[in-house]
C-alpha cells in the first residue's frame, strides 16, 4: 500500500481531467490535467537533477498556480517539501539553508536564494519560478506522461518541514508526515462537510499551514475547485464572493470586509461557510459579522506542529471567543504546571495528542523530547480552558503570561476588556520589566477611527480598573497606529516587548 499523500489526492481527482481545480479570476484557469502534468514535469526535472526520495527541496516563491504543482511534485517524487515565507531576508535564508541542507532550491528570480553570491549552493541546483509560473524550473522541465508513477511512501515518512515563525529564538523545522497531513485533511473535510461541489475562495499565502494544508489539501481531497487570488484584496474578494461557497481567512480579512459598506447579506448570498484561523477572532468581530451578514464565522484552532486541533461545529452553536471541540481522533487536555490534568473552567497549559501531531523538530532531538510528555502529548505552549459545554477557549501563549507582583495575568483576559472600551479598535497586552512588580502590564492600543486623537490613557486605565482586579489592570497604555503582525495576522508580541521593555524605567512604576 502506498501512503503517499499525492495518491490520496489523485484518487479523488474528477473523472473529467478538464475540470478546473484553480482559477485566477479574469486571468487563467488551471485544470486537473494541468496540475497532474506540471507536477509530473517538475518531479522529473528535480529527479533528473539528482534529487532522490527523502531529499529536501526548499521553496521560496510567490503565489502562483505552478507553485501548487511544485508542492505536489515534491509529494509524488517522495521529496520533503520546505516552503518558506516570501518575506524572509538574506540573514534568515542563510540560517534556514544551513539548517535544512536542501538538495534543491526553487525560488523567485528576485530572491536572495538566486543571488550569485548567496553562500549556500544546493547540490542539485537552484531553480527559479516567478509569479507567472515562468523560470528555469518551467523552462527546463520536459513533457512526461501524466501517469508518472508515484514514489511509494509510508505514512510515517516526512512529507514536509515547516519552519515555525521564530518569534522567540531561531526558527525550528517541524517535520510533518504523509499520515499527519492526510489524517487532518480527512478530519476537516468531514467536520466542515466539504465536497466536490464546494468552491473555495483562496486568498491566503501558501507557505503557511493555513493556506497550504488546510485550504489546498482539503480541496484536493474532495476534487473541488478554488478561486485562487494572488493576495487578499477587498475589491477582488467582493467581486468573486457570489461564485464561492466557502471562504477561509484570518481575522484581518473579515475586519477589512466589515469596513466596506457593500459587504452585507446579499454579497454573501452563495456562501455556506466562513472559516477563520491563524490568529484570535475578537468576539466583537464575530458579533458584528453575524449582524451584518447573518453568518456566524466558524473559528478553528491549530498550529504548525499539530495541524488543526479543534473546530466550532458546522451544525450547532458557534461560540464567540471559542475554537470549539477537539477534532475526531484528537485528544486535548488542560494541565497545570506540574502536569496534573485540570477540571473544566480552570486555565492551564494545552496539550494535544493525535494522528496529526508532527514527528518532531528537524535535527533537534533535545527540543523534540522537551516538548513531548512521556505519554505522547505535545505541549502546545498555548494556555486555555474548557467550558462546561466542552468548548475549548484559548487564553494566550504561555510565553506571553505576565507575572506581576507574584500574580498570573493572562493577556487575553485583559485584551477582551480593553477591546470593549469605546474608542479602542484593537489592543495587545504585554508584560515588561517593572522595578516594583517584576513585570508591569502594558496595553498597546490602536484607537478606532471614531475616537482617534481623543481617547486618553486615563480613560483606558479607569475603564479597565472598573472591570478587572487591580493587579490585572494596565499600569501603562501606549497608543499606536497599528500593531506589528506577521503574514498570517498574528500580533508579534516579542517585537512589542522589545520596543517597550524600558517603559517603566522612564515613566516610573505606577
Amino acid at each position: 500500500m502506498n501512503d503517499n499523500l499525492f495518491e490520496s489526492f489523485r484518487m479523488r481527482f474528477p473523472q473529467d481531467p478538464r475540470a478546473v481545480v484553480m482559477e485566477i479570476p479574469g486571468c487563467r484557469q488551471y485544470r486537473y490535467a494541468d496540475l497532474d502534468r506540471d507536477s509530473a514535469m517538475f518531479a522529473l526535472r528535480l529527479s533528473d537533477a539528482g534529487a532522490n526520495p527523502g531529499d529536501r527541496v526548499m521553496v521560496q516563491v510567490e503565489k502562483s498556480l505552478e507553485a501548487v504543482a511544485v508542492y505536489l511534485a515534491c509529494l509524488r517524487a517522495g521529496f520533503v517539501f520546505i516552503p518558506l515565507n516570501t518575506a524572509y531576508g538574506r540573514e534568515e535564508l542563510e540560517y534556514l539553508t544551513a539548517d535544512a541542507s536542501p538538495a534543491a532550491v526553487v525560488c523567485d528570480p528576485a530572491s536572495h536564494l538566486a543571488a550569485a553570491d548567496f553562500p549556500y549552493s544546493a547540490p542539485c541546483g537552484t531553480f527559479t519560478l516567478d509569479c507567472d509560473g515562468l523560470g528555469s524550473l518551467t523552462k527546463g522541465a520536459r513533457e512526461v506522461a501524466k501517469d508518472l508513477e508515484t514514489v511509494p511512501c509510508r505514512g510515517e515518512d516526512v512529507a514536509a518541514i515547516l519552519y515555525t515563525s521564530g518569534t522567540t529564538g531561531r526558527a525550528k523545522g517541524a517535520m510533518l508526515t504523509h499520515a499527519n497531513l492526510a489524517s487532518n485533511a480527512v478530519a476537516l473535510c468531514d467536520c466542515w462537510g466539504l465536497s466536490d461541489s464546494d468552491v473555495l475562495l483562496h486568498a491566503l499565502p501558501i507557505f503557511h499551514t493555513h493556506g497550504l494544508f488546510v485550504a489546498i489539501n482539503t480541496t484536493l481531497l474532495q476534487g473541488g475547485q478554488m478561486l485562487f487570488l494572488p493576495r487578499f484584496d477587498v475589491e477582488q474578494v467582493l467581486s468573486v464572493l457570489p461564485r464561492v461557497t466557502v471562504m477561509m481567512g484570518v481575522p484581518t480579512y473579515y475586519t477589512r470586509l466589515l469596513n466596506d459598506a457593500r459587504f452585507d447579506k446579499w454579497a454573501c448570498r452563495s456562501i455556506r461557510l466562513f472559516i477563520s484561523g491563524s490568529a484570535p477572532l475578537l468576539p466583537e468581530t464575530f458579533e458584528e459579522f453575524r449582524r451584518r451578514t447573518g453568518h456566524a464565522i466558524l473559528e478553528r484552532y491549530g498550529m504548525t506542529e499539530t495541524n488543526m486541533i479543534a473546530s466550532n461545529p458546522v451544525d450547532g452553536d458557534r461560540t464567540a471567543g471559542s475554537v470549539g471541540y477537539p477534532l475526531p481522533g484528537v485528544a486535548v487536555r488542560i494541565c497545570g504546571e506540574d502536569g496534573t490534568a485540570l477540571a473544566d473552567g480552570q486555565i492551564g497549559n494545552i496539550e494535544v495528542r493525535g494522528p496529526s501531531v508532527f514527528k518532531g523538530y528537524w535535527r533537534n532531538p533535545e527540543k523534540t523530547n522537551a516538548e513531548f510528555c512521556e505519554d505522547g502529548f505535545f505541549k502546545t505552549g498555548d494556555v486555555g480552558r474548557f467550558d462546561s459545554n466542552g468548548y475549548l477557549h484559548i487564553v494566550g501563549r504561555s510565553k506571553d503570561l505576565i507575572i506581576s507582583g507574584g500574580f498570573n495575568v493572562y493577556p487575553k483576559e485583559v485584551e477582551e476588556v480593553v477591546d470593549r472600551i469605546d474608542g479602542v479598535g484593537e489592543s495587545a497586552v504585554i508584560g515588561v520589566s517593572h522595578p516594583d512588580f517584576g513585570e508591569g502590564v502594558v496595553a498597546v492600543v490602536v484607537p478606532d477611527r471614531t475616537r482617534a486623537g481623543e481617547l486618553t490613557v486615563g480613560e483606558v486605565i479607569a475603564e479597565a480598573r472598573s472591570r478587572l482586579a487591580a493587579f490585572k489592570t494596565p499600569k501603562a497604555v501606549v497608543f499606536v497606529e497599528e500593531l506589528p503582525k506577521n503574514a498570517m495576522g498574528k500580533i508579534e508580541k516579542a517585537k512589542l516587548r522589545s520596543a517597550y521593555n524600558d517603559l517603566f524605567s522612564t515613566v516610573g512604576g505606577q
